[in-house]
């Protein structure tokens, strides 16, 4: 009937076929547990990954014309996952399909408005949630706050957010669970620039700030690989002259420095006696 009642107006092909292109996601996040607390120092990073998740990154500001495809990408995973549930006859649950996070650096408010992305109180500013059938939300960098809990976003962004998260990024203890993760990542940033040759000015300082940090970490990890060397170097030596070693004194040789375990490497020609092992060593460690 329609068909018929707007063929005088216009072409009319139906059915018509839609060919669908190969949409690729940047990250599909499958959490082993949900809401897992040991996400809590990834900050708001953690907390979108407390459930099934894609990550869609955006180096450049989020455009208008970037938004069907995000939607398509989202809408295509939970209709794949729908079909498995319905061939496998099992209920899927709402925390069993992804939510989908588009993490740009920028992002405009006529963009916002015609994605009808607002703010939700439940989360800090510089989020953006669509209708919620759409399963997306838009992460605007610039408009986090500088606060640990947005530190891995604020990386992502450009122009002084990203020269201050690195800043702080550089400043976090070394014990931090994903400081090196995180490191390693930068180094193999830094050597992409390096070979691609970047014009864009930002890239090139961008570089330059990471050449000190790449240095520092590579001395550091000569120190520490220097260090173990001496420590087996000596053990093996000890172990030669006094047998088997308490553990309490197999500890106390691992605390000692590159300078330390070089002296105890010399001095231990003159041990007679393990008794004289534990003198030097209490004499060193005071």
């Amino acid at each position: 009937m329609i068909e018929s009642l707007l063929a005088p107006f216009g072409a009319i092909k139906a059915p018509t076929r839609v060919a669908a292109e190969v949409k690729l996601i940047d990250i599909l996040f499958t959490p082993n547990v949900l809401q897992n607390p040991e996400l809590e120092p990834l900050g708001l990073l953690g907390k979108f990954a407390e459930f099934p998740a894609i990550i869609e990154p955006f180096r450049n500001a989020l455009q208008e014309e970037d938004i069907p495809d995000c939607i398509i990408r989202v809408l295509e995973v939970q209709k794949a996952l729908q079909r498995e549930a319905k061939r496998k006859k099992t209920v899927l649950e709402e925390t069993a399909t992804p939510f989908q996070w588009i993490l740009t650096p920028t992002v405009s408010l006529d963009v916002l408005s015609k994605c009808k992305a607002d703010p939700d109180t439940n989360w800090m500013p510089g989020v953006y949630f669509t209708a919620e059938i759409l399963r997306t939300a838009i992460v605007a960098i610039h408009e986090l706050r500088s606060e640990p809990e947005t530190l891995w976003l604020r990386m992502l962004g450009r122009d002084t957010v990203q020269k201050n998260a690195i800043d702080e990024f550089i400043s976090l203890p070394d014990n931090n669970p994903f400081k090196q993760a995180t490191l390693e990542c930068l180094y193999n940033f830094k050597q992409n620039l390096e070979f691609n040759k970047p014009e864009d000015t930002e890239e090139t300082e961008l570089l330059m700030r990471l050449a000190p940090l790449y240095q520092q970490d590579r001395e550091l990890a000569k120190q520490e690989g220097r260090v173990e060397g001496e420590q087996r170097l000596v053990l093996r030596l000890l172990f030669r002259r006094f047998g088997e070693i308490d553990a309490s004194i197999i500890e106390q040789v691992n605390s000692l420095s590159t300078e330390q375990l070089e002296a105890l490497g010399e001095a231990l020609l003159d041990f007679s006696a393990l008794s004289d092992l534990e003198a030097w060593l209490n004499q060193s460690l005071q």
